[in-house]
């Protein structure tokens, strides 16, 4: 990300939330509730039954009582299996394949709706958009690309919504974020069969202001269809790079510019008599905001090595655009309980091996979900959700030598190999409403 650091820092530098690992496609993350992932999040900007509706549409929140109140925790367990074919990595040849770099994060989530009048609501919600956490072997094949991410997100999502009639409501919001993070890796001698190697560390931080706006149309009794946007957030991330260790030694100040991706959503659902609801989700982000990035070195390292202001490397993510699409189901059992299920399928930024990052190894997915809820009486409700995520396996052909050049800080390597990725989530949620 930033500074002399490899550039598969920065799309996951702004990854995971709350120490959370990523779920959604590139590192994006959907869990800020659980009443949602028992169906795959289908219906997410048309539902409105809880204080959650702040993050998927604030306009649903005209669809509660005067006062609600909602959240949660939920934990995320994903896997990175790689499976080396014929690397080229110089020193770190034979180190081994990182012995799988996914792990368990968890995600909290809060939300408070507010009737001021009839028609007029405000509310608040904290989660986060977006994360990703990888943790491989200090020593692995693929160290001299990465060996530790750690990035921390938070968002703070003030929002309000208007009943215009009884057919259409509006709402928007203000989102502040703020980003923390941790990338670890090893400067090494690629271009050799032989040689030492210096850990290197990577900290930044930044925050930054967004919006979101939605609509929630009654189009029948039974039927609810809801548009939803959020907007690009752009960083203007700043920290520090040190590298200390037997091959080299430095440290300088390092700075790196992105825009994460908005997004937007369109949703239905359908009660199709009082027991069954059918929910269906189709949303889009913007993933080419991130078609490269520059580090720069915001200071000359101490060893005079480099100048401030000078590139110290750019990063071709070459994201694409995705698309996502869910549908689920909600069966009431009786006046107490309920029964959710959900897939989804969940497209990839990620074009191909070429520009798949060993920290950020993604392919497109398919989500298969189950849910249930309990009201435990006419002011309480409890949800459980349970997802799988089966992951096309991702081939990664990533190959960050630079033809003449001998520095350790360029020549990160050629990392082939296959991934077979997967991930488990488990969420609960109570909401409380007045």
């Amino acid at each position: 990300m930033h500074k002399v650091i490899t550039p598969r820092l920065i799309p996951v530098l702004v990854a995971v939330a709350f120490s959370g690992g990523a779920t959604a496609s590139g590192f994006q993350l959907l869990e800020q509730n659980a009443s949602g992932l028992g169906n795959s999040y289908a219906g997410s900007a048309a539902v409105a039954e809880n204080a959650s509706t702040v993050f998927y549409n604030p306009a649903g929140m005209t669809q509660l009582k005067q006062i609600e109140v909602s959240g949660g925790l939920t934990a995320i367990k994903t896997s990175f299996d790689f499976t080396n074919e014929g690397s080229s990595v110089g020193s770190l040849a034979n180190t081994g394949n990182g012995n799988n770099g996914g792990g368990i994060g968890y995600v909290p989530n809060g939300f408070l709706s507010w009737g001021i009048t009839k028609d007029l609501f405000v509310g608040l919600g904290v989660g986060a958009p977006f994360g990703l956490r990888t943790k491989y072997d200090d020593q692995w094949i693929g160290a001299a690309q990465s060996t530790h991410f750690d990035v921390k997100t938070i968002n703070i999502n003030p929002s309000i919504a208007y009943r215009v009639n009884d057919v259409v409501s509006i709402g928007g919001g203000l989102n502040w974020q703020r980003i923390e993070a941790d990338y670890r890796r090893l400067v090494s001698v690629v271009g050799a069969a032989g040689g030492t190697t210096s850990p290197l560390k990577l900290t930044l931080e930044d925050d930054s202001w967004g919006w979101n706006i939605g609509a929630l149309f009654k189009v029948a009794p039974s039927t609810k269809v809801g548009v939803s946007y959020r907007s690009k957030i752009k960083y203007e991330t700043t920290g520090k790079i040190d590298i200390s260790g037997p091959l080299r030694t430095y440290s300088a100040d390092a700075k790196a510019d992105i825009t994460l991706p908005d997004t937007f959503i369109l949703s239905l659902t359908h009660a199709v008599s009082d027991r069954l609801e059918l929910l269906g989700d189709v949303s889009w982000t913007g993933w080419s905001s991130i078609p490269k990035i520059d580090i720069i070195r915001a200071s000359a390292t101490q060893n005079g090595a480099a100048a401030a202001g000078t590139t110290a490397q750019v990063l071709d993510s070459d994201f694409r655009d995705t698309w996502r699409v869910a549908v689920g189901a909600n069966y009431k059992l009786n006046n107490d309980f309920m029964l959710r299920a959900g897939v989804a399928y969940d497209q990839s930024p990620v074009k191909g091996p070429s520009t798949r990052l060993v920290s950020l190894p993604d392919n497109n997915r398919t989500w298969f979900s189950l849910g249930a809820q309990w009201k435990a009486s006419n002011s309480m409700t409890f949800d459980l959700g349970g997802a799988y995520l089966y992951v096309k396996d991702a081939k990664i052909d990533n190959n960050q030598i630079t033809t003449g050049a001998t520095s350790p800080l360029t020549n990160r390597g050629r990392v082939t190999g296959n991934y077979e990725d997967s991930a488990w989530i488990l969420g609960g949620q109570v909401s409380l409403a007045f």
